[in-house]
């Protein structure tokens, strides 16, 4: 029994990957500051941003595990425009995206550990501590690392929320706060950008399935991949909640104005949770929004090289028609590929993102705004690419069912009408 046990917490992996790099700025930025803005009037959002991104993200380890390839084979596939057109996007926000996570972990950091008062500074630490975790575990570390760090997470989250409930004063309202136009629609799109996370995370996750079949060396299993990717999936949902629930019991009507500076975002964000719970509470806030957000930072920063190199290794032509069960005469296969490929994107993600900082780096909350927005108007080419993929391009019997594709065509619907909405206030 206990092998058993042993063996299925071993076959996890991939899912809670993507839920450290899903709960992050989405869940401890955003979740809280729609809930701090809002009370409980955006959890309709948060709930349909999740239900109509879920085919989208379903459809990385669906394919994966159906085909042995990663989504980028199959962009490949589609036309090399695809690929290409994939590579610009990353291109266009992967600094952009590592820049926003590393630089609220480092106001984070400022606050709860101190050493210096310079952002830029806790930005290099962060980046080489985060940096030589993947150069000495790669995959594996990265793999053990999470899990350690998404249960500590929801642990610790739920008892701050447990907390927050038992201090509560007053009725709970779900009333609606806001109109649809101005600032408020700028945050409702920029809110749905990275809730749960940005749609480039599906290429990511299939990357990591295919590295989780390359480490445990066992057989795809389309149901397990599955399996793995709910668990991880609806985890970030009701991490999203929780984070909501924080701000809209703790926060709102406090009368407080949020910085668009980092370190004083982080320092409030802290003394408001310590002011209304205790000293207890701000602890374990703290702590939960740090592990948020470094688990975040680790898994961009080794999701966007491993995206980037492999693009890049498919686009010159290497392992294009190299099938992961039939190796090539050197005994290799497509997942492999010259490690420089990867170390090569991970120095010049870290050297973009330093360069973005070192510019932009005095107004948080707008900075963060360009990166999520640019992440949702993005996000129709992906969910389309994903589309095709799974109803065209693998075995009948691995396609999703009619229930998924339905809501795919749903999904992508309410991509563009939100998009459209979007570059509409921005015209008028």
């Amino acid at each position: 029994m206990a092998t058993a046990k042993k063996s299925w917490l071993q076959l996890l992996g991939p899912g809670l990957l993507f839920a450290g790099a899903a709960v992050g700025v989405s869940h401890l930025v955003y979740s809280t500051r729609a809930g701090a803005n809002y009370g409980f009037g955006l959890v309709w959002l948060v709930l349909l941003a999740n239900l109509f991104k879920y085919p989208f993200f379903e459809f990385g380890p669906r394919y994966a595990s159906a085909t042995g390839h990663s989504l980028l084979e199959g962009y490949q596939k589609l036309g090399k425009w695809v690929l290409a057109l994939f590579g610009l996007i990353t291109i266009g926000t992967m600094f952009t995206v590592q820049a926003a996570v590393t630089l609220v972990t480092a106001s984070l950091a400022v606050n709860i550990f101190g050493i210096t008062d310079s952002l830029l500074i806790w930005v290099c630490i962060l980046l080489l501590i985060c940096s030589g975790l993947l150069v000495v575990g790669r995959y594996k570390l990265l793999d053990n690392l999470m899990k350690f760090i998404i249960i500590t997470l929801t642990v610790v989250t739920l008892v701050a929320v447990f907390m927050a409930f038992s201090n509560q004063v007053g009725e709970i309202s779900f009333t609606q706060q806001f109109s649809i136009g101005g600032a408020h629609l700028a945050f409702v799109i920029a809110f749905m950008g990275w809730m749960p996370a940005p749609l480039d995370l599906s290429v990511w996750h299939s990357l990591w399935t295919l590295e989780k079949q390359k480490q445990s060396k066992a057989e795809f299993d389309i149901k397990q991949s599955l399996f793995d990717f709910n668990i991880g999936y609806i985890g970030t949902t009701f991490l999203a909640l929780f984070f909501m629930s924080l701000g809209a019991l703790v926060m709102y009507h406090s009368g407080e104005q949020f910085s668009p500076k980092g370190t004083v975002f982080a320092k409030q964000l802290i003394e408001l949770y310590t002011n209304t719970l205790g000293q207890g509470a701000g602890t374990f806030i703290a702590l939960a929004a740090f592990i948020t957000m470094f688990s975040t930072t680790i898994t961009c920063l080794d999701a966007l090289p491993r995206s980037m190199a492999r693009a890049h290794y498919l686009f010159l032509g290497e392992g294009a028609s190299i099938s992961l069960d039939e190796p090539d005469e050197q005994g290799k296969t497509s997942l492999e590929m010259p490690k420089s490929y990867y170390w090569g994107w991970l120095v010049v993600l870290m050297l973009g993102a330093l360069l973005i900082l070192s510019m932009l780096l005095t107004n948080m909350a707008t900075f963060l705004m360009i990166a999520t927005i640019l992440s949702f108007l993005t996000a129709p080419f992906f969910a389309i690419a994903n589309y095709i993929l799974v109803t065209k391009h693998i075995e009948p019997e691995h396609r999703p069912p009619l229930a998924t594709r339905i809501l795919s065509i749903l999904g992508i619907a309410y991509l563009f009408i939100f998009c459209a909405i979007y570059i509409w206030s921005l015209v008028g």
